[in-house]
């Protein structure tokens, strides 16, 4: 079990602070979840607190690469919205 984090992390550090297991640490690029500590939050919390806080879309994803924060999760739009008006500015 365990979460990761990939190179959309910003390295704000918003989820360091609320991992209960102490799991998220600084690496070169981008922090990166410990795999052989990280419970994602199983016992603890309903949902994982990583993710929860996490401000950017797709960040953390589960161990299919699934992302916790798809696209439009965090800002309510839908991603086809903003496909297509990514390429109407596109066609300008």
């Amino acid at each position: 079990m365990a979460l990761k984090i990939n190179d959309r992390c910003v390295n704000c550090y918003a989820c360091v602070e609320v991992c209960p297991t102490g799991s998220i640490v600084k690496a070169r690029k981008h922090f990166v979840i410990k795999p052989t500590t990280c419970t994602e939050c199983v016992g603890s919390f309903d949902d994982p607190q990583c993710a929860s806080i996490c401000p950017v879309e797709c960040a953390i994803t589960d161990q299919e690469r699934n992302p916790l924060n798809p696209p439009g999760s965090l800002t309510g739009i839908p991603p086809e919205l903003v496909e297509a008006v990514a390429a109407e500015m596109r066609a300008r």
